[in-house]
């Protein structure tokens, strides 16, 4: 039995070796020399201070002077990351479509039609943290974001035509908005 016993120690500490410290620490060190930016969080920073990352959506739906960002099943906080895990026939999630709905429609004075309101803003990401919007949606919001800041809606439009992101590899995704960063651009041009 110890004969047996002994192979299989060492085995298991030369894999926990190999894959629980070598392979973490190569694939780290690598990620920190090719994509420094990526493996620190994509961190937006404005005079020194970090406003949050690119990857992470944030609640700008209180502010009329802001676009909106994609609703969050988890109220945007990245450590319970998930999506709401509601049923297409679910009560509470049609409830909540009907709101949200509601709250945008009014919002960006728009006609009172469901059909109208584009499904990023009804429903929230499968991660719940999505930091894009479609580029329809954020036109849809320009005239409310040019009345409440005072700017010419032509000013806006070229500004998220300017911001819009193509897919990955041209094949990957969506066309996108990144709505921090679209928020962060609209500041500056105050």
């Amino acid at each position: 039995m110890l004969r047996q016993l002994r192979p299989a120690v060492m085995i298991l500490a030369l894999m926990t070796l190999l894959t629980g410290v070598i392979y973490p620490l190569v694939v780290t060190a690598a990620a920190q020399v090719l994509f420094p930016a990526q493996a620190n969080g994509s961190l937006v920073t404005i005079n020194d201070t970090v406003v949050g990352s690119s990857l992470i959506g944030q609640n700008w739906n209180d502010d009329p002077r802001y676009f909106w960002s994609r609703p969050s099943a988890v109220n945007y906080n990245p450590l319970p990351s998930s999506g709401s895990n509601l049923a297409p026939t679910s009560a509470t999630l049609q409830e909540a479509v009907n709101t949200r709905a509601t709250a945008f429609t009014t919002a960006n004075s728009m006609t009172t039609a469901l059909e109208l309101v584009p499904t990023d803003m009804l429903f929230a990401s499968g991660s719940g943290l999505d930091p894009h919007i479609s580029p329809e949606t954020a036109r849809l919001q320009v005239r409310r974001v040019a009345a409440n800041r005072g700017i010419e809606q032509d000013i806006l439009i070229d500004l998220v035509n300017s911001m819009v992101e193509m897919p990955q590899l041209g094949l990957l995704g969506q066309e996108r908005v990144n709505v921090l960063l679209l928020n962060l651009v609209l500041d500056a041009l105050e």
